[in-house]
């Protein structure tokens, strides 16, 4: 892939013969078209792309979050795809025949900003959860108006539900309501504290697996 000032044509999109044209994070690039193969892929080939569907999968469905709250964009990467090359080395376990998400090295965000402080999880009437923390505002960069994010993930359904505000530092205490299908099932629970601007956002913390009630 290469980079390409515009001349007094300008830029271009599209296919010309073997060139395709596009802009990529404000630069306008040049790629060559891939050549087509009929090469049977290794086993070796069909495990990382199942390693990367299975990635790819998980981060989809907390898209919302990954984009705000994961990483920098001062990089070449793209927040995306700095959760995914973190996912691919460290949060998946191959137990055949497929991957499993390793839920406590699981990360929906990675920040700077002072985490959620002695955190409880419990189970509350109609399908929902109490989470519980020590107000710990003034220490670092943490203010009493920090937001709670936080995502829930039941892995037999495949059902993600998330909040972007669930409530502030200052509360200690927030309860989430959940799909009612879930009753009985066992959620995987991930939180994370922001500002209010979002400009400032902590690694996010596993808080452990919860049953449905």
């Amino acid at each position: 892939m290469g980079t390409y000032n515009k001349g007094i044509l300008g830029a271009f999109s599209g296919k010309v013969g073997p060139v395709v044209g596009a802009s990529w994070r404000g630069k306008d690039v040049l790629r060559s078209l891939p050549r087509k193969g009929n090469r049977v892929a290794t086993e070796t080939q069909l495990l990382q792309r199942l390693k990367f569907s299975t990635a790819t999968e998980f981060i989809n469905s907390v898209q919302p979050i990954i984009s705000k709250y994961y990483g920098t964009d001062n990089t070449d990467k793209t927040r995306r795809n700095q959760a995914m090359s973190y996912f691919m080395k460290e949060a998946l376990l191959y137990v055949a025949p497929n991957f499993q998400l390793i839920y406590n090295k699981v990360q929906i965000g990675k920040g700077d900003l002072l985490g959620i402080q002695n955190p409880t999880l419990t189970a509350a009437a109609a399908t929902s959860i109490d989470i519980t923390w020590t107000n710990n505002s003034g220490q670092g960069q943490a203010l009493a108006t920090d937001k709670l994010v936080i995502a829930v993930y039941e892995p037999t359904t495949k059902t993600t539900t998330y909040s972007l505000n669930a409530g502030e530092r200052a509360d200690g205490t927030t309860n989430l309501i959940l799909p009612a299908y879930l009753s009985g099932l066992t959620a995987q629970v991930w939180v994370l504290f922001a500002s209010a601007d979002d400009k400032l956002y902590a690694t996010s913390m596993y808080l452990g697996n919860v049953v449905l009630t």
